[in-house]
């Protein structure tokens, strides 16, 4: 008997009405406040039918923005597969409701074309990403990262070229430093491709794209969705206690968060956040999001998940109130503190 979950899918009648949606920078792009990366859970070690529930809890809530990256796994490039399948599947007669966007720059095959962010590489990446997922173009394709050994007119033009032979419909940069970003969009803009967004790390523990970055986004007009705004789901209420047993910090094969990352004094951080949270009657995981989208700059939080509750808490977070001075002041000393 076929599970019911593979019974054609037919998507909430209210999916629009729960999510607010930001204007994206100066264009005509409008994104959701709460976006759903791909990063983790959503790779071939992973379930097809706990990512089948996540995409469309999602979509359902109003979340039309999907993000991938060719490298997302593991193994490198399943996740884009995952959501091919998912795709093909449950999706495809929705495509022109989605904002599909993947990546390229880090490691994904060896030799010296497979990393970094050359032409060759760029559009060698996007092809496969293309081939992966069965999709006929992305709405947006991002150089995940700024790359020091190839110029930086050579991966614009790249990303130029991308637009321009209808791989994908809008580029952007990410984790590119203030005065790159800067040099970026002047070339993109020049070659009549502006960029849409960056991509930055920005959390209640990560906060440096404050120094410099955001106001460079706009002065320049581009919009932001931010990620890991979580970090890596320390600003959620799994780390109260400490690194409890399967969290992602104690899995063995994790490299972005690992026990040692959890000390005592950041605990007592988490636990002076989450009262913080309480009093403002949200979960410490909303009351982070609400942080980073509290700047009109930011376009949207893109959020990780590995169950669809999560999601649904995460869209919560959109009906909270806005802070006080008071509770900002009260974040500023907990971050400082310690």
């Amino acid at each position: 008997m076929v599970p019911e979950t593979h019974w054609p899918y037919t998507p909430s009648a209210t999916r629009y009405e729960g999510v607010a949606y930001r204007p994206c920078g100066k264009s005509g792009i409008r994104l959701p406040t709460i976006s759903l990366g791909l990063w983790q859970n959503f790779g071939g070690v992973d379930s097809l039918e706990n990512a089948r529930q996540m995409l469309r809890q999602a979509f359902d809530l109003g979340i039309n923005h999907f993000d991938l990256a060719n490298n997302y796994g593991p193994p490198y490039g399943s996740a884009e597969s995952t959501f091919g399948q998912l795709f093909q599947q449950d999706l495809k007669p929705f495509r022109d409701e989605l904002f599909i966007s993947s990546k390229a720059g880090y490691d994904m095959w060896p030799g010296p074309y497979g990393d970094g962010g050359s032409r060759k590489y760029l559009i060698a990446s996007i092809d496969q990403s293309l081939k992966r997922t069965g999709l006929e173009y992305f709405d947006l394709f991002y150089s995940h990262r700024f790359d020091p050994e190839t110029p930086l007119e050579e991966t614009m033009g790249a990303l130029d070229f991308i637009v321009r032979s209808g791989r994908a419909l809008y580029v952007g940069i990410s984790s590119y430093s203030p005065e790159q970003t800067r040099e970026a969009a002047s070339i993109l803009r020049d070659r009549g491709t502006p960029c849409l967004i960056h991509q930055p790390r920005y959390s209640l523990f990560d906060r440096r794209p404050e120094e410099g970055l955001l106001d460079t986004l706009e002065a320049e007009g581009i919009g932001s969705i931010v990620f890991s705004p979580l970090a890596q789901g320390l600003l959620t209420n799994k780390y109260l206690q400490g690194v409890p047993e399967g969290s992602r910090a104690a899995r063995p094969e994790q490299v972005h968060l690992r026990p040692k990352d959890v000390t005592e004094s950041r605990v007592r951080q988490i636990q002076r956040l989450n009262a913080l949270a309480e009093q403002r009657g949200q979960s410490l995981a909303q009351m982070a999001l609400a942080w980073v989208l509290r700047r009109p700059c930011v376009t949207s939080a893109l959020i990780g998940a590995s169950r669809p509750e999560q999601i649904a808490e995460c869209v919560r977070s959109l009906d909270s109130s806005p802070f006080t001075e008071s509770e900002l002041r009260s974040i500023d000393e907990i971050l400082s503190s310690e």
